[in-house]
C-alpha cells in the first residue's frame, strides 16, 4: 500500500464525499423546483404517496437545505440522517414500486440511490469534522 494513504486522517478523507453528497443532494432539490414542483407532485401521485403536492415541496426543500448544510458542514449529523431517509424512500420507490433493475434498463436503477445511503450513513457517523462550520461554531 502507498504509505502516503495511510497517513491521512479519516476526517479529512471524507471531506470529499461529504462535499460530494451535499452538491448532488443540493442539485436535487434544486432541480425539482427548476423542473416544476407541480411535475413533482404528480409523480408522486402516480405513485401512491398521500398529500404529493405538499410531500414534493417538502422533498424539494429537505434536499436543497440538507445538501447545503452538508456541503458547508453545518448540523452535519442531521442533515446525513435526514437524507438517509429520504434515499431509503427513493430506493424502495425504485426498487419495489417501480420495479427498477439494480442497474437500470428501461428505467433508472436504484445504484445511485444505494450509494447515496451508504455515502450518507458515513457522513453521519463523521459529522461535518473538517472543513466544516460546526467544528469552528461548536468548539472548546
Amino acid at each position: 500500500m502507498i504509505d502516503i494513504l495511510t497517513n491521512i486522517d479519516i476526517y479529512n478523507a471524507v471531506v470529499p464525499l461529504r462535499i460530494t453528497l451535499g452538491i448532488i443532494m443540493l442539485d436535487s432539490g434544486i432541480g425539482k423546483w427548476r423542473r416544476g414542483i407541480s411535475g413533482t407532485g404528480h409523480w408522486f401521485a402516480s405513485l401512491g404517496f398521500p398529500k404529493p403536492q405538499i410531500l414534493a415541496r417538502f422533498v424539494a426543500t429537505l434536499e436543497t437545505a440538507c445538501g447545503l448544510l452538508i456541503i458547508i458542514g453545518l448540523f452535519t449529523p442531521i442533515a446525513a440522517l435526514l437524507v438517509v431517509a429520504n434515499m431509503t424512500v427513493a430506493t424502495y420507490v425504485q426498487k419495489f414500486k417501480l420495479r427498477a433493475s439494480f442497474q437500470g434498463g428501461e428505467s433508472q436503477g436504484y445504484e445511485l440511490d444505494i450509494l447515496l445511503v451508504v455515502s450518507a450513513l458515513t457522513v453521519a457517523a463523521v459529522g461535518g469534522q473538517a472543513f466544516a462550520i460546526e467544528t469552528v461554531i461548536f468548539s472548546d
